[in-house]
């Protein structure tokens, strides 16, 4: 199998597609021992049928109980035994496999994680002992209400769209899958062509092909395309629910822009300034003024066709609609009045700090790499983000802010104390 080369527009970075259509990206840091190996898979929990939630995620958990070259214990130990690390994680559109380990056993990190994603065996004798691992999986988070109240929002936000729906699933679908829908799913979505392996650190590039290579010399190109359903038709949605807790939780927010929007950079610097740390409105306003909670934060979600942006508090059910009102005063300031020079610059220094210190970790640096490519199909280097952020105005977080904060259109998630319906 010959793949072409790409020439590297950047001196680190090089990519090279194999023929069956698997991308290969590198960035090469000479200066570390280590290399960080990833596999995205650009499939997620939205790419599943209703009666398939949780599949993406049930199999990710099960390609660690054995493949065609190695029993569960032997992938257990592979990395291990020389010091490494191996795991892997699912999100709404994309699943990643990944490995970490010192430079000198790249080819076994790219094996591992290729052995993984194309020959696991799903053993019935584990199928159902992994069924019940990802209940009790669920009911961890169900015991964690700051992860279950963005459950709930999602389902709010979304409706009955996948993107609405746990990643983990359901009880009843997840009880329900057989081996035979399994292998299904990884023959339509598995496929060469969605897969990018990722690798940061100190590798050879070339070397790194050849690996690659061998390990996907008998895959071909899939079936066609799916395509995935498009995020139509928003209606603000609000659910309240008791839980037996202490505390109350609160999200509320809105779909925003993806991860294509020219103004992705300008509502980055926006969420840093309403709730992106101790010096955020959000905070200094909420929790250090007043003193209705311990937490409460903005966040943003960016996917390939729609995203998210709201806020999270946890707080005593006697004072939700009180901070509900203040969170609103904070998106309603933004929306009518500019932000500072100093406030501005603030942010944007915030922005670029977290960016570059992020790339001080050969595991980050893979995870951009592998979102890059999944997402842009290009790579942008550090000074092409820093220059993005550095561009935005205090007019660009106002416009921004104006688009979006219309009180009308949030959706919002609460749980208060109280016994469960």
């Amino acid at each position: 199998m010959k793949g072409k080369a790409q020439p590297a527009p950047f001196p680190k970075f090089q990519k090279t597609v194999l023929a069956n259509g698997v991308r290969v990206v590198s960035e090469t840091i000479p200066s570390v021992r280590s290399v960080s190996v990833g596999i995205w898979v650009f499939t997620g929990s939205r790419d599943e049928a209703a009666s398939e939630s949780g599949i993406s995620h049930f199999i990710e958990h099960m390609v660690f109980k054995g493949t065609a070259h190695r029993r569960m214990h032997q992938i257990a130990q592979r990395m291990e035994a020389v010091g490494g690390y191996l795991n892997a994680f699912t999100g709404k559109e994309y699943t990643c496999y990944y490995a970490r380990a010192l430079d000198e056993h790249l080819d076994r990190a790219v094996d591992t994680v290729c052995d993984l994603v194309l020959h696991p065996t799903f053993p019935e004798r584990e199928l159902e002992k992994e069924k019940d691992v990802v209940l009790e999986e669920m009911k961890m988070y169900e015991d964690t209400p700051e992860d279950f109240v963005f459950d709930r929002f999602e389902a709010a936000l979304y409706g009955r769209h996948p993107m609405g729906r746990p990643v983990i699933g359901f009880p009843e679908t997840v009880t329900s899958f057989t081996r035979e829908q399994l292998f299904h799913y990884l023959h339509t979505h598995y496929t060469p062509d969605r897969m990018v392996v990722a690798v940061a650190g100190h590798v050879d590039h070339d070397r790194l092909v050849r690996y690659v290579e061998k390990a996907f010399a008998r895959a071909e190109r899939g079936p066609a395309a799916f395509e995935r359903q498009p995020v139509n038709g928003y209606a603000p949605t609000h659910l309240v629910e008791e839980r037996a807790m202490h505390q109350a939780h609160l999200v509320i927010g809105l779909p925003a822009y993806d991860v294509h929007h020219p103004r992705r950079a300008a509502l980055s610097v926006l969420n840093t300034i309403l709730g992106g740390g101790m010096s955020s409105r959000l905070n200094q306003n909420i929790r250090e003024k007043y003193g209705y909670c311990y937490n409460i934060y903005s966040f943003l979600n960016l996917h390939s066709d729609t995203g998210d942006f709201g806020v999270y508090m946890g707080t005593d059910e006697t004072k939700v609609e009180r901070a509900r009102k203040l969170i609103f005063r904070e998106l309603d300031r933004l929306a009518q009045h500019p932000v500072s020079r100093r406030t501005l610059t603030q942010a944007v220094s915030q922005v670029k700090g977290s960016i570059m210190l992020g790339l001080e970790s050969m595991g980050s640096r893979m995870m951009r790499l592998g979102r890059q490519e999944l997402y842009y199909g290009r790579y942008f280097s550090l000074d092409e983000i820093l220059e993005q952020v550095d561009a935005v105005t205090r007019e660009d977080v106002l416009e921004v802010a104006q688009e979006l904060f219309d009180p009308e259109r949030f959706s919002s998630a609460v749980l208060l104390p109280g016994k469960p319906r």
